[in-house]
């Protein structure tokens, strides 16, 4: 099923929806077009239009798939349920909401294919540089055409770009008595769609993520380990898209990284007990 052809079509499809949808409306989006979602959350005109364009070419492109889309879901959460027992889309019509609401990059647009949890493909395309990355199961990592594989930063201390807004102080503060001291903390982008081509391209070497929905992690988990990095759960269990409710999961540029960090979570755990 993931072919050269289906690749060129999502890409073509995302593409369209970007360029249609979303870039005209970068920073000229009128405050009645940002709407408040949740806490730290808001969505755009350009969010749902990019979801309306995706959501039709895709289900014309295999129509034996169902669309799992992140507004339509917001709308209606029994569309998750479409995940455990078919193939489905999952899209993130406009990644990185928040800085395309104010003004900056980055964001972009992910799409997956899975069937019945498991991630067969996935797309992840900058909707401001153009960069386009996509991924099949055991078929290998591309960026812009060429194949790709995954590099640490080599910087002394490894890069970990590591989210503290769903964690509370307790949590902040074990991470700075445990990870601090032995990586260099950087800001996360706010976007998956450029995170997960970070720890690709040797710009972090650590992520990890609180929420694991299957629209901000599908496509990017697949790319990072066909890439040769290594994204899982702390157990080291598979991400699958049929399990979002589990919180935590990790990302790192190398197996050997992600087994040397994980191995300090479970220090967190035991300072926590």
């Amino acid at each position: 099923m993931m072919t050269p052809a289906l690749t060129s079509s999502v890409e073509a499809i995302m593409r369209d929806a970007s360029d249609r949808a979303i870039t005209p409306r970068y920073r000229a989006l009128a405050n009645h077009e940002i709407i408040a979602k949740a806490a730290n959350d808001v969505v755009t005109v350009a969010d749902h239009e990019s979801e309306a364009i995706l959501t039709e070419k895709l289900a014309a492109l295999l129509p034996e798939a169902a669309v799992v889309g992140e507004e339509a879901v917001h709308d209606d959460a029994s569309i998750m349920e479409r995940l455990k027992d078919r193939l489905c889309w999952i899209v993130d019509p406009l990644d990185g909401t928040n800085n395309f609401a104010h003004g900056k990059p980055p964001f972009g647009i992910l799409v997956a294919l899975a069937d019945r949890g498991e991630t067969i493909g996935g797309w992840i395309l900058d909707s401001v540089s153009g960069r386009f990355c996509h991924a099949g199961k055991r078929a290998g990592a591309w960026i812009d055409g060429e194949r790709i594989t995954a590099r640490a930063s080599g910087e002394p201390r490894p890069v970990a770009a590591i989210s503290t807004v769903f964690l509370d102080e307790g949590q902040r503060e074990r991470v700075r008595k445990h990870i601090a001291p032995h990586y260099r903390l950087v800001d996360i982008p706010r976007c998956a769609a450029e995170q997960y081509p970070r720890l690709v391209l040797g710009i972090n070497d650590i992520s990890v993520f609180n929420r694991t929905l299957p629209w901000d992690h599908a496509a990017g988990v697949l790319f990072l380990n066909e890439a040769g990095g290594k994204a899982a759960r702390p157990d080291g269990s598979d991400y699958r898209v049929d399990e979002y409710e589990r919180p935590d999961l990790v990302g790192a540029s190398s197996p050997r990284l992600w087994d040397e960090f994980v191995e300090i979570l479970a220090g967190i755990a035991t300072d926590a007990s």
